[in-house]
């Protein structure tokens, strides 16, 4: 009888490893959905701003709760705990994407000689994807994390933070990554799961989200440092008439 240790087929690699694969796999693009999901939501919550600052105080209230407060001002921790969540699901779904990434020299030059041999589109997203999530692990922490510890957002404070806190240098930067990286990984999750096989309709979709999107959020923060520049200090919250 043979006294050699056998390896468990779960930790070999084996059906159970499959398995494994299979559901971070689903997890991966479960997070990245939700995150893509509140990304187009999250656009069009700040671009309310363009519609005037009370719009944009109206709104903000009515998502912090407003309706459940005697004073009729919303609560900063909702803005507090949805913003932990956010960052919960980033965390996550990074952890997840760190499985494909590439981590010895070897793998790095082998993927770029692939890449120079061979002109694949969807290989060249895939990489795009890749690097612009390395940056945004950086980005959304920074981003979420004035989110957790300075919750105050209405038009003066937000205004205020963008123009004189000079955030404005992170989201010049923020908006074009987080679109390129969020509209290709939703673009890779339709064809992914079988949603839809035509590439090139798809391509279309979202090089015009991608767009519209650019021009929705670089509108927005325009009028954020416009308002932001016309504030005087010290900056008082806006009240509505």
């Amino acid at each position: 009888m043979s006294t050699k240790t056998r390896v468990p087929t779960a930790i070999n690699g084996g059906p159970f490893g499959q398995a494994w694969s299979a559901r971070a796999d689903g997890l991966q693009s479960l997070t990245g959905i939700l995150l893509g999901a509140f990304l187009l939501v999250h656009l069009h919550f700040e671009a309310s701003i363009l519609l005037g600052k009370e719009t944009f105080y109206r709104v903000v209230q009515i998502l912090e709760g407003s309706m459940f407060s005697s004073t009729g001002h919303g609560f900063q921790i909702v803005t507090q705990i949805f913003s932990v969540f956010i960052l919960v699901l980033v965390v996550v779904h990074a952890a997840l994407a760190l499985r494909r990434f590439p981590v010895q020299i070897g793998q790095w030059r082998a993927l770029h000689g692939f890449m120079s041999n061979i002109k694949h589109k969807d290989t060249r997203a895939w990489y795009l994807q890749m690097i612009t999530g390395f940056v945004l692990f950086f980005l959304v922490s920074a981003h979420l994390g004035t989110m957790i510890l300075n919750p105050e957002i209405g038009p003066h404070l937000s205004a205020e933070r963008v123009y004189d806190g000079h955030a404005w240098l992170l989201y010049i930067v923020f908006l074009p990554v987080v679109l390129v990286h969020g509209i290709i990984g939703l673009y890779r999750v339709i064809l992914k799961w079988g949603v839809s096989s035509n590439r090139s309709l798809i391509r279309k979709i979202a090089q015009i989200l991608f767009i519209y999107l650019l021009c929705l959020g670089s509108l927005s923060l325009i009028t954020y440092i416009s308002i932001g520049s016309e504030l005087l200090h010290p900056v008082q919250p806006f009240m509505p008439k």
